[in-house]
């Protein structure tokens, strides 16, 4: 489970941008997390918790926004859900795609308190 140490990385990077920026506390953090990425979002909501207890985090909540995995054919060009369809083209049924979102990870927005 690699999404300790993910979010062991993201807690370093947000208490570096609290002490760079003056900030007290953080309220929310939000997480964009893509469909295809290697990410598990119920992993990083289970490992949360843990990782910022003893820190500045420790009552910050944490959203999930999830992307989907949107490809496009490389045979008829049609976009579509690449999970939902099981990486094949719903119109022309090839395999050929290229990935247009869902790898992404990343922090997406700090809500910070007044």
């Amino acid at each position: 489970m690699h999404e300790l140490g993910i979010v062991i990385q993201i807690v370093r990077q947000l208490e570096a941008y609290m002490s760079e920026h003056d900030i007290q506390r953080i309220d929310t953090v939000v997480l964009e997390i893509g469909e295809l990425s290697s990410v598990f979002p119920k992993y990083i909501e289970d490992v949360y918790p843990i990782a910022v207890e003893k820190t500045r985090l420790k009552d910050t909540k944490l959203q999930i926004d999830i992307l989907p995995g949107i490809g496009k054919c490389q045979a008829c060009s049609f976009v579509y859900n690449l999970v939902e369809n099981q990486n094949q083209c719903p119109r022309c049924m090839s395999n050929a795609f290229s990935v247009i979102t869902g790898r992404e990870f990343m922090i997406k927005q700090i809500v910070v308190f007044d």
